[in-house]
């Protein structure tokens, strides 16, 4: 199971908006949806002439109101049960739901102008979409808080709507390089354009993906951790085992490791030492607290 999976975490696809109800999921998917927004049901028949003019009208607004309200039609040729109760007598009938109740309704097929009115009278003060930029700092945070199957699911929404996103492509990328679903963060990379992947962001998710194959070719770390215990000296095996610690997430050790080699050898394997911790500053990011205590332990080493 990917990241984007269970938990709840899949931001609903714009289809969502509207849907198809029976009886048996009238309940679900008007009265408790309507807890959350407001729900439009469109009561409709297949031989209804004013029907097939309005429906498209309801579902444009309903778009264009981009998430604010949804829309659920309901047959009443198969299911006439619910609409019987509501005294629904002729059709096109549209009813809205709020809180689990209905708050407002019209009926016959009325231009755009009038559904358009209709939304936004009820659903007057409720805030507008999120732009992308808060969805992108709330998707960021969420990754440094470790959710990233949160993060993952506003990255996916976003790319919805811009499937062309780089920071969205890049987020998405590295959420899955996190739990160690490598082979989606590779995919994901794959979308973004060849002239975009210097953006700082795309670099950064390579190098994640470069450093998480290069652990997966090293011993366990127990047993890095005896050779180095019994030879301090061995630098490929504090190298390795500095490489083998980032993979799993343990970032100040494993600066720690490299900063050793540079300390006693700074020349030993052509600047290797360094090299590797330039890789991880990059791949953690520039925020990271193991790549600014690194950062700083670095120069006062090269510099002193």
């Amino acid at each position: 199971m990917t990241i984007l999976e269970g938990n709840g975490a899949t931001p609903p696809p714009a289809g969502d908006l509207i849907k198809d109800t029976t009886t048996q999921t009238f309940v679900k998917d008007v009265i408790e949806e309507s807890k959350r927004q407001p729900v439009l049901i469109d009561f409709w028949a297949p031989w209804c002439g004013p029907c097939r003019q309005l429906t498209p009208i309801l579902e444009k607004a309903v778009r264009a109101a981009k998430g604010k309200v949804k829309l659920v039609k309901m047959n009443i040729d198969e299911h006439p049960q619910i609409p019987g109760q509501m005294g629904i007598q002729s059709i096109p009938a549209v009813i809205a739901f709020a809180g689990g109740r209905p708050a407002d309704g019209f009926m016959g097929a009325v231009p755009e102008s009038q559904v358009t009115a209709f939304i936004d009278k009820l659903t007057q003060g409720m805030p507008g979409p999120a732009s992308v930029s808060d969805m992108l700092k709330e998707a960021e945070t969420a990754t440094a808080e470790g959710d990233h199957a949160t993060a993952a699911a506003i990255y996916a929404e976003i790319l919805q709507e811009d499937a062309t996103n780089i920071t969205a492509l890049a987020g998405l990328a590295r959420c899955y390089v996190e739990t160690d679903a490598i082979d989606q963060a590779k995919q994901t990379l794959a979308m973004i354009p060849e002239a975009k992947r210097n953006d700082a962001a795309v670099k950064a998710v390579q190098a994640a993906i470069d450093l998480s194959e290069q652990a997966k070719s090293l011993g366990p770390v127990s047993d890095l951790e005896q050779k180095i215990a019994a030879n301090p000296t061995d630098h490929q095996a504090r190298f390795d085992l500095a490489v083998a610690l980032s993979a799993k997430g343990d970032r100040l050790s494993a600066a720690n490791h490299l900063l050793d080699i540079v300390k006693r050898d700074r020349k030993w394997n052509d600047d290797g030492a360094r090299k590797q911790l330039v890789q991880f500053f990059e791949a953690w990011g520039a925020t990271d607290e193991a790549t600014v205590e690194g950062r700083k332990r670095l120069s006062s080493i090269l510099f002193s």
